[in-house]
């Protein structure tokens, strides 16, 4: 493999930090010599995988799977991940990724390479092998339908990361089938950092190996700081050592910012923005408690059309494998989010395909949601459209709600506050009150960590 090569040129980069903490995972540490180790391993194991060779890697963070998959970047080859967690919902994944090897990790001695043999593949998939680059397939989260399969090359994706950047020691929190997980380990690695590698994702986990590794950044979903919240776990571990909570995939409740402000004055609340289809952007917050945000920096793009957000990027994807291309005729990305523009700021209002059409008014979930965790009582809530005969659809909302009074009066405040804050047209007509928290429908609508 020729040392111009991008998979190459990130090991080699990794070198100079030799016995400096690179992961720390199942309460052991391991440098990067160690790392470098299994990348020597991984290389005898792979040797017989083909450039050009579509390989899913069915796993999660681990240094095994690390070194896998930076043997398989270097080969060349085209890399599908997939979140061994899901292992039931992966196959209609592999079948649109039609790969040649799949690779199963169980733990770091229980690998297993299995031989597929496509007689057929998708004519995207020439392009990379023309470019004799690597590849990299990720799929959207199939809330609406089939997850759709972006192609990428991913030599360009790993192109940014050849400038070294400062390396807080991160909490990987995102998961390993989507770029914002694999962005965040590339970034930590590429500038000698250290990955703190998470066994479950539930707060209080989380918020204890905070304490114990004295992790600076927590990158997260709101769903998930939401959670924190509503846990108090915080309050049950020391989280002095956080700087940064950078926060993206979906959008942001008002309330739950506000809250983390009070909650964490000392730290910086950093709002992300990324999509499967292009990568993460460099994003700045217009302040702390602001969910105005500059995006874009090197190599991308920003326009506005029609109050939607278009993107053009250098590290687009190639396309899709399996739905029609989603770029305008000059090449920008059609994100589908609609939003405000404030000078060089955005504010992300919500997903097109998320607007509900009450009578030809428009209605993004995101603003009645923040309207009604205004109240204090309001643990979680859920807004969705439902069909009516005379409007199209209607407001609907699941509402959490954490008082033991009669339901009646909590539906009768939630829509009296509802109608002092918001045109009728928004005001939810149906309101249920339930005894839950809408984590897993989150999770479907998610669009780069998956949580």
């Amino acid at each position: 493999m020729s040392s111009s090569n991008s998979g190459t040129r990130f090991i080699d980069a990794l070198k100079p930090y030799n016995d400096a903490p690179a992961l720390i995972w199942n309460d052991t540490t391991f440098t990067y010599a160690n790392l470098l180790e299994k990348i020597a391993q991984q290389r005898q194991r792979l040797f017989s995988i083909p450039e050009g060779s579509i390989v899913v890697l069915e796993s999660d963070f681990s240094p095994q799977t690390i070194a896998l998959l930076l043997v398989l970047i270097e080969r060349n080859t085209i890399v599908v991940p997939l979140d061994k967690a899901h292992h039931l919902k992966n196959q209609e994944k592999v079948n649109i990724a039609q790969p040649d090897y799949k690779i199963w990790v169980g733990d770091e001695s229980d690998i297993s390479i299995t031989s597929c043999r496509q007689e057929a593949q998708h004519v995207l998939y020439n392009e990379i092998r023309q470019r004799r680059c690597p590849g990299l397939v990720l799929f959207t989260s199939g809330s609406s339908g089939q997850p759709k399969g972006a192609l990428h090359d991913f030599s360009r994706l790993l192109a940014k990361f050849e400038v070294k950047r400062k390396a807080l020691r991160t909490v990987n929190f995102l998961l390993f089938d989507h770029w914002g997980g694999l962005n965040t380990m590339f970034h930590i690695l590429s500038s000698g950092g250290t990955v703190v590698i998470l066994e479950n994702r539930l707060p209080d986990h989380v918020c204890s190996l905070i304490e114990k590794y004295k992790v600076e950044l927590l990158p997260a979903s709101p769903t998930f700081l939401n959670m924190l919240v509503m846990s108090r776990a915080y309050e049950r571990h020391n989280l002095q050592s956080l700087k940064v909570i950078s926060y993206g995939a979906e959008p942001m409740p008002e309330n739950l910012l506000a809250h983390l402000n009070r909650l964490f004055p000392n730290v910086k609340l950093q709002q992300t923005y990324g999509l499967i289809e292009l990568g993460v952007m460099r994003s700045q917050s217009e302040d702390n408690g602001s969910l105005w945000v500059k995006i874009g920096g090197e190599g991308y793009q920003t326009r506005v059309v029609d109050n939607m957000l278009q993107i053009k990027s250098d590290s687009a994807m190639i396309g899709y494998l399996n739905a029609e291309s989603p770029f305008t005729e000059d090449g920008w990305f059609m994100t589908g989010d609609a939003v405000e523009v404030k000078g060089e700021y955005f504010k992300i209002l919500g997903r097109k395909s998320e607007l509900i059409n009450v009578g030809g008014e428009k209605v993004f979930p995101q603003e009645v949601e923040n309207i009604i965790l205004e109240d204090p009582n309001v643990g979680d809530v859920l807004v969705y459209a439902e069909d009516n005969r005379l409007t199209g659809k209607i407001v609907c909302a699941k509402v959490n709600y954490k008082t033991d009074e009669p339901r009646a009066e909590i539906i009768k405040r939630i829509k009296t506050h509802c109608r002092s804050r918001l045109q009728s047209f928004k005001v939810p007509v149906k309101i249920e009150l339930v005894n839950k928290t809408f984590e897993s429908e989150r999770f479907k609508k998610s669009r780069i960590n998956g949580k």
